[in-house]
């Protein structure tokens, strides 16, 4: 553990800008001034983030790190409102809010969907589903020969497949997707964000009825089956959150990180040339993109449960933690001068730490690295000439310090 002074910027917070937007410049002046920083979340809240590589490895994985809410001060003391925008990531049952054996019990059921095994059971499925979805872009496409690209691609993959491994009708995603953004928006009113949590309930419990009506081979109906069975699996509140959680994460971050690797190559056309001359692979090309523009910029939360040093900066003890995966992913001290570089030959044991670390690691980054690369392979092997319609700067970006990414995404396929 670093034993450098005390921050003296800790009477500085930083406060998070509730429209998001690109992260990187503000990440690079936080970083500056240490790997930890106090900040203020929306509806003036007291926080703190952790920025750096090695401090937030150490934090991701350290014993007196809690992830229930119960350990969140404010919120247990009745400060926190009903409309916070981010009371949902504190308070939904499931693995995200689950330590200890209550996590293991949560993670173990939903840790089968995910094997090795099942994931390349998934991948005909992918492919299928990546060509399906190529071949209606010019279609989609006006008649100059731009098209959105995350609409009608980076989007509807990940979702699809999520669904699929669920058991999810198709007529559920569009809306599934709409209250998943409104769910990590950080701009959201109080009105608006229960309204979102609401509805995502009542979508998610006729799906669950659904599949207790007509069980099937997928995840949804393997949850119900172990709660009927058992007894102690998942509880109804626990399968309701565990469902929310899984669709939000399983599409988000997937489609994120697809947008962001097709804006990189883009923007960095000598990578692209790498790529398709055999000089590196399109796993590259995901992992570079996971560290260099990771998916999500800073996702909530996580609390200490005694007051904890960290590079020379105290946490105190209940405390709304975030993990601020964007910056720890140009952190000059563990990726060298050039972070800020997109590099797809760049090596180490360490490239990044976009999908967690510990406990709570991302248990379905092994589909969502099969989706990214199947994803990109099948574009640019079929539209090598692709190109962004508008510059990188005019793009949209996401109204959420959560998610980090743009709202659109428009290309010529033909460059």
């Amino acid at each position: 553990m670093n034993a450098s002074p005390v921050n003296p910027t800790a009477d500085r917070p930083y406060r998070l800008d509730p429209g998001g937007g690109c992260p990187h410049a503000a990440n690079a002046r936080l970083l500056a001034r240490g790997a930890v920083t106090p900040v203020v979340l929306p509806g003036e809240v007291q926080g703190m983030a952790v920025l750096g590589h090695d401090a937030l490895k150490e934090f991701l994985s350290h014993p007196d790190v809690a992830k229930n809410a119960g350990h969140f001060t404010a919120l247990q003391a009745g400060e926190i409102d009903d409309g916070w925008p981010l009371k949902t990531f504190a308070t939904v049952q499931g693995m995200t809010t689950a330590d200890g054996a209550d996590h293991r019990r949560l993670r173990s059921l939903m840790s089968k969907a995910f094997t090795a095994r099942r994931v390349e059971e998934l991948r005909p499925y992918v492919a299928e589903l990546t060509s399906r979805l190529l071949n209606g872009l010019e279609a989609a496409a006006t008649e100059d020969g731009v098209v959105d690209l995350r609409t009608h691609f980076a989007l509807p993959l990940p979702m699809g497949v999520i669904c699929e491994l669920l058991g999810v009708d198709e007529a559920h995603h569009d809306r599934l997707h709409h209250l998943s953004n409104q769910i990590v928006a950080t701009d959201i009113g109080p009105a608006e964000a229960m309204a979102a949590n609401r509805e995502m309930v009542e979508v998610l419990s006729a799906v669950a009825a659904a599949r207790t009506a007509d069980p099937g081979d997928d995840l949804t109906s393997a949850m119900i089956a172990a709660r009927e069975e058992s007894g102690d699996q998942f509880s109804p509140h626990e399968l309701l959150g565990t469902l929310m959680l899984t669709i939000i994460a399983g599409h988000e971050t997937t489609l994120n990180l697809i947008t962001n690797a097709v804006r990189a190559l883009c923007a960095h056309r000598d990578q692209l040339d790498l790529v398709l001359s055999g000089g590196a692979s399109w796993a590259d090309v995901v992992e570079e993109t996971l560290r260099w523009d990771s998916p999500v910029s800073y996702f909530p939360f996580r609390y200490p449960t005694r007051d904890l040093p960290l590079d020379g900066t105290v946490i105190p003890q209940g405390t709304p933690v975030l993990a601020g995966y964007s910056a720890a992913g140009r952190d000059t001290r563990a990726h060298g001068p050039d972070a800020a570089r997109f590099d797809i030959t760049r090596t180490g044991e360490s490239r990044h730490l976009s999908l967690g670390y510990g406990a709570h690691y991302c248990m379905g980054a092994p589909l969502a690295r099969l989706e990214s690369a199947t994803a990109l392979e099948q574009l640019f092997t079929r539209f090598p000439a692709l190109d962004l319609a508008i510059p990188e700067p005019e793009l949209p970006r996401h109204a959420s310090f959560v998610g980090n990414s743009v709202q659109k995404l428009p290309v010529r396929l033909k460059g």
